[in-house]
């Protein structure tokens, strides 16, 4: 395993299934609202704007969002896609209603070939866990480039280090998790996100609460 794989690894690491099992409370509950300061309920409302009903969501956590998102249609098409077996059988089961697709995968490395794309992608809570600072995290955007369609929305939302407020309690929480590898975001900034969704997409918005950046964006059209 080289030092990016062992990186990656250690991100996703600490998503054991006790972990998952008080991760809604202590992230989306306590952190969300009192540490980062934009509530999961922003989050939420957020993916709800850019859902299609063939959607992919990368990097699933519990499956929070997915159980409690709406969307537009009846007949959906989900998949779900982790690097962590734990995370993955978390969100299939609170998506269970709409017979997940499941795919075991870094997006850090190239995917293998799919032949039914998709026409939005969420990716919450993914970036700040990647190693690497969003010029090498962003490969994954290429990477999920062939698994969506012209036109496609992109969405996501990430905790940054530089270009947003960071009150005492997020200092030293980020100093912790950077730390111990559960986070590799301290050059990671507002400049840089918009620069690396720039070069790839079109129709690109960056709307910041707290510490996280929500982002998206449209995959670009042919002609």
């Amino acid at each position: 395993m080289n030092a990016d794989s062992a990186d990656t690894a250690a991100g996703q690491a600490v998503y054991t299934r006790k972990m998952l099992s008080i991760y809604d409370l202590w992230v989306l509950g306590i952190s969300n609202s009192l540490i980062w300061k934009c509530r999961t309920k922003h989050i939420l409302n957020w993916m709800n704007q850019n859902l299609t009903a063939n959607h992919l969501d990368v990097g699933v956590g519990t499956g929070y969002y997915l159980e409690h998102c709406t969307f537009p249609s009846e007949d959906v098409r989900l998949a779900l896609m982790d690097l962590n077996p734990n995370s993955l059988a978390a969100a299939a089961k609170r998506s269970a209603r709409y017979q997940p697709e499941v795919y075991q995968a870094d997006v850090l490395s190239p995917l293998p070939d799919q032949p039914r794309p998709f026409d939005s992608v969420s990716l919450n809570y993914l970036l700040h866990c990647l190693p690497g600072d969003l010029s090498t995290k962003a490969v994954l955007f290429d990477h999920l480039g062939p698994w969506l369609n012209p036109g496609a929305l992109i969405s996501g939302s990430t905790i940054l280090h530089q270009g947003v407020p960071r009150g005492f309690l997020a200092r030293r929480l980020m100093h912790v998790y950077n730390q111990k590898k559960y986070f590799t975001n301290t050059a990671d900034s507002l400049d840089e996100l918009q620069s690396q969704l720039v070069s790839r997409y079109t129709d690109v918005e960056v709307k910041v609460i707290g510490c996280v950046a929500l982002f998206r964006a449209r995959n670009h059209t042919p002609g």
